[in-house]
């Protein structure tokens, strides 16, 4: 059996953390509990640590710990949670953004081009909107929306086209109908990059990611204490450019404010001016973590 989550930028991640042991710390990711197991080793009895993840598998890896809360939510929710648990501030907080191993590798779950499946791709299985879903219902102007600005396809538009078409003889219900579809558009040595971005594509819209991401970061500010440690880490240029922004400005769209002697107002400040990426050791023994770029910032 595989392992449910391989933590990507492990180590890098919990020393940027800089854990206080008797602190109050927050896992937005779950997943397979790599990334909570090593911020809870650093725990003193007098710490907690609290792990959010909305997938009903992740919740079979959560421990049993007197200083860990597992809670089952979208992370969007994180200050009304920390509320109901009586947590005024956290000491630091950690994302892992984007799909884990097991979603990838679940030949059930349609994340993957790897496996004949539905097309499902709901990281929540109790959510309403399926892939499946949005490629049969959505206007064409839509889908040429979300496979040009979440997959960045130069040829989007002929993509949608195409499928609004295809769909019209029989509704795209797996993973072999897509790729029946598609396949004609991208080139055999780009092949499985470009499927790879429209399936990302496709697994944002369905997962509403973009805007969880900035709920969630919009709420980080209230939540964290002075000093109080911010580490998120993306897998594609549009959540690295929402997280940038959102250290440097205090939004999410990057509109600098200053003050009357021209300093920035942000409630954090990088402590990385360059992203940090895996090393070459990680990259080989962990494919997924070739695209991470993880951003670091302290709660002024």
């Amino acid at each position: 059996m595989s392992e449910y989550h391989v933590p990507v930028l492990l180590n890098e991640s919990i020393e940027a953390l800089d854990i206080n042991p008797d602190g109050i710390y927050v896992d937005v990711t779950f997943g397979g509990g790599g990334h909570s197991r090593a911020i809870l080793e650093k725990l003193s009895t007098r710490g907690h640590l609290f792990s959010f993840d909305q997938d009903l598998d992740a919740m079979k890896n959560a421990f049993q710990d007197d200083r860990f809360t597992f809670v089952r939510s979208n992370f969007m929710y994180l200050k009304n949670f920390l509320k109901y648990y009586g947590v005024e501030k956290i000491d630091g907080l950690l994302a892992d953004l984007g799909v884990s191993s097991h979603h990838f590798d679940d030949e059930e779950r349609g994340f993957s081009f790897r496996f004949n499946a539905p097309l499902d791709m709901r990281m929540n299985k109790s959510t309403s909107v399926s892939a499946a879903d949005v490629l049969n219902t959505y206007p064409e102007s839509k889908l040429t929306n979300i496979f040009s600005l979440y997959g960045e396809l130069s040829n989007a538009k002929k993509i949608a086209h195409t499928i609004v078409q295809k769909r019209n003889d029989n509704p795209i219900i797996d993973t072999n109908q897509l790729l029946d579809i598609v396949k004609p558009y991208f080139m055999r040595e780009r092949e499985k990059k470009d499927l790879a971005k429209l399936f990302q594509a496709l697994r944002i819209e369905v997962n509403n990611e973009m805007l969880v991401l900035r709920k969630m970061l919009n709420q980080t500010a209230e939540v964290m204490n002075s000093n109080g440690k911010l580490v998120v880490i993306t897998y594609h240029s549009l959540e690295d450019r929402i997280v940038k922004n959102f250290i440097k400005s205090g939004n999410c769209e990057g509109d600098i404010q200053k003050d009357f002697y021209g300093n920035i107002i942000s409630p954090f400040k990088a402590l990385n001016n360059k992203v940090i990426t895996p090393s070459e050791i990680e990259m080989n023994a962990n494919p997924r973590s070739r695209s991470a770029k993880m951003r670091v910032a302290v709660k002024q």
